[in-house]
This record gives C-alpha cells, structure tokens and sequence, in this order.
C-alpha cells in the first residue's frame, strides 16, 4: 500500500538542492508524483512536493534524512503526509 505526503522546502537558491533531496528520495524508494518549484527575486528558492512512498517505510526515518540533507544544503524543510495536510486545510 501507498502513502501520499508533501514537501515543501525553502531558503536561499543555491545549486543542487534538488538533486540533493531527490537523492535521499531515492534512496527511500519514493516516487516524486508532481513538484512546482520558483526562485523568487532571484534569491530565494522555494518548492512544493508531492511524493509517495510504501506504507512499509518508516516515515519517521525519511522525514529525518530529508531533513538532514536540507540542513546541509542551508534550506528548511517540512515533511507531512497529505491526510494530515488535507484535516489541516479543510474549512
């Protein structure tokens, strides 16, 4: 079974920020399902995920490794699975 969740990440355009998440994706065997990305006045990047990964997975262990490649690359990063951001957001 699947699970869906987004990320989204955000802090000063530098270089490789997306090989640099999409590598610990990978490695977690999850499957970047849509992605929107911008670089605002041509400084700060930001960008939107939505990602799928095997409920078999430790969520917990992705969301730390994510993290830990954005602190790397000087961004900050929030995981969330999309059940959660759907309640969140609902009116």
């Amino acid at each position: 079974r699947k699970m869906r969740a987004i990320i989204s990440v955000f802090g000063k355009d530098r270089p490789g920020i997306i090989a640099g998440l999409s590598a610990v994706l990978y490695r977690h065997g999850a499957n970047i399902l849509d992605i929107s990305q911008t670089v605002m006045q041509g400084a700060i990047f930001t960008m939107v995920m939505l990602i799928e990964v095997s409920e078999g997975d430790s969520f917990s262990g992705l969301k730390a490794d994510l993290e830990e490649a954005a602190e790397g690359l000087g961004m900050e990063l929030h995981l969330q699975r999309e059940e959660i951001f759907d309640s969140m957001h609902r009116i």
